[in-house]
């Protein structure tokens, strides 16, 4: 196996699951620091692979592929599966089939640690006027959610019952700048990600916990304390951009979802026709 600087080894071998969405092209050559080899996964076309780098195409909802792809693995990041709203069959089979088939695969691999990609959606009917720690109940916004919900179960069963640690990560909105008023509370910068994904994967505990991923942005409805544990320190803030987007969206309807609710336009989107 290729290696890595000594010094900033983690991990012989470290998961990527998802490295072709947005976020895992993001995290792919911020995580390589950290493992002897770097392991990519996705249904989609993805790079070659780089030094200290293998790519493997697996579906979530084949269980064999799962198993041959966590195998050997230290860790795992898994940013795969539906990454929006929508109809519930898709989301049935990545979010939930999939999800599930990773725990089976680490669990028989001896893989200890997994950051989990949840979502704020999990949450995403809490109001706007309230503030809520990872120890709220989920609300979920729709399949989505729901599924997000299920991951986040699925994890804590994992460690209660075979001790597999995990974060889940209750991600806001990951882009390379926010893009309305909403994102001026749930903006997660890319190198932000990074910092949290790092500390979630090199904190020396962590059980089970739940945080929420957001920058250090003015506006807050999320109250990290609870995953203090972890050392996620944010740099970035969505303050920069605030002047400019209010400016752009200078009306507030407090009714819409997009102002009533934490989950914004997720809260009114569906039922879905799939006949």
């Amino acid at each position: 196996m290729p290696t890595a600087p000594a010094e900033t080894v983690h991990f012989q071998r470290l998961l990527l699951t998802g490295a072709a969405g947005n976020l895992g092209r993001s995290l792919r050559p911020r995580l390589g620091r950290l493992a002897a080899e770097l392991r990519l996964s996705d249904i989609r076309p993805m790079e070659a692979p780089g030094e200290r780098e293998e790519v493997v195409v697996a579906a979530l909802d084949d269980a064999p592929a799962i198993d041959a792809l966590v195998a050997g693995c230290d860790a795992v990041v898994h940013m795969g599966g539906v990454s929006t709203e929508g109809p519930w069959e898709p989301i049935l089979a990545a979010n939930i089939v999939g999800v599930r088939n990773l725990y089976e695969a680490a669990r028989k691999a001896g893989t200890k640690r997994i950051v989990y990609a949840s979502s704020n959606h999990a949450t995403g009917f809490y109001r706007q006027d309230e503030v809520i720690s990872p120890r709220a109940l989920p609300r979920p916004d729709g399949n989505y959610g729901v599924s997000k919900v299920f991951g986040e179960a699925i994890s804590r069963f994992y460690w209660d019952r075979y001790g597999i640690e995990t974060v889940c990560l209750r991600i806001g909105s990951a882009f390379p700048e926010p893009k309305d008023r909403r994102m001026l509370a749930t903006w997660l910068s890319y190198d932000d990600l990074e910092r949290l994904v790092v500390a979630c994967l090199t904190a020396p505990v962590v059980g089970h916990s739940i945080v929420y991923g957001m920058s250090d942005n003015g506006r807050v409805w999320w109250d990290n304390t609870p995953a203090a544990h972890i050392g996620y320190r944010p740099a970035d803030t969505s303050e920069p951009f605030r002047a400019a987007l209010e400016a752009a969206n200078p009306v507030v309807d407090i009714e819409a979802p997009l102002f009533r609710f934490q989950g914004g336009t997720f809260c009114a989107m569906g039922p879905y026709d799939e006949g």
